[in-house]
């Protein structure tokens, strides 16, 4: 039998299982697969186990809905930072997290005992194709911030690739309500020049404090949320100069905080626990 904890982030679903004294005896991957199905397992984006860390307070790992492991879930870590906190497995509001992005340090705000925003050091936002990883095509240098053009359906999108611990590749669009993300996302998470495949974002400016993100996530499809995304979309709006170093995100399931301070980029919001039960192993 297994025991979880569904939680959501700006619409982000995920099931938590606490594998410090005991841990699932399957294939992570597949089991992740099973778990995230909607019709046939539980229902979420993705699957989060933690564990203890040598490095760390704590270790996670974060599992797709396809089964595939990602570096890092920005939306993720706040659930989990939640829910160590609400039932005192951590029980001080500021400590480190381990993850296959690096150590993230998470600092929670508390009111009545309970979290009420969970914000998380980022780090730094990376431009270099090498480190993303992409593969430019002969006609780029080896600068930072290129367009890269993707044609879809006679249609070129001009993508900036960046990595923020797991790859992503924004692009700003003025139809922002009028085109397939579905057919595009997919379309160019797969495409060519991402050998590790990639998160895509699509982007329209309110102002220079608000900026309006809808995601299509590596292993997952279109998703109400994505804290990596987030980070993706506003660190190339500020070096782009479109905004603000701190600025609203507004998700399709929510609103978020991100700010720039120095080269470190922060991420805070909110993080809802759903319910809790038991699946027994197969």
């Amino acid at each position: 039998m297994i025991n979880f904890s569904k939680m959501q982030a700006v619409g982000n679903d995920f099931i938590l299982i606490n594998c410090i004294r005991d841990y699932p005896k399957y294939n992570l991957n597949i089991l992740s697969k099973f778990l995230c199905d909607r019709k046939f397992g539980i229902g979420a984006d993705g699957v989060i186990y933690f564990y203890t860390s040598r490095i760390a307070d704590i270790k996670m790992r974060i599992f797709n809905s396809d089964g595939s492991e990602a570096e890092m879930c920005g939306n993720g870590i706040r659930c989990l930072s939640k829910l160590l906190y609400d039932t005192d497995i951590i029980k001080k509001d500021e400590f480190n997290i381990e993850t296959l992005g690096g150590v993230k340090n998470i600092k929670l705000d508390i009111e009545n005992k309970k979290v009420s925003k969970i914000e998380v050091n980022m780090g730094k936002v990376i431009f270099k194709a090498n480190s993303i990883p992409v593969y430019l095509p002969k006609s780029h240098t080896k600068d930072e911030l290129q367009n890269l053009e993707i044609d879809y359906n006679n249609r070129v999108f001009n993508f900036i690739p960046v990595s923020v611990g797991n790859p992503h590749a924004v692009c700003f669009v003025n139809d922002y309500d009028d085109f397939n993300l579905e057919k595009v996302g997919e379309y160019v998470e797969n495409y060519k020049y991402f050998p590790k495949k990639t998160n895509v974002e699509f982007v329209k400016v309110e102002n220079s404090s608000k900026i309006k993100v809808k995601v299509w996530e590596r292993g997952v499809g279109k998703t109400l949320g994505c804290g990596t995304g987030a980070i993706a979309a506003s660190a190339v709006s500020i070096k782009k100069l479109y905004t603000d170093s701190d600025l609203i995100v507004e998700l399709e399931g929510g609103k978020i905080e991100v700010r720039q301070d120095n080269d470190n980029y922060f991420l805070k919001g909110e993080a809802e626990f759903v319910y809790e039960g038991k699946i027994y192993q197969l």
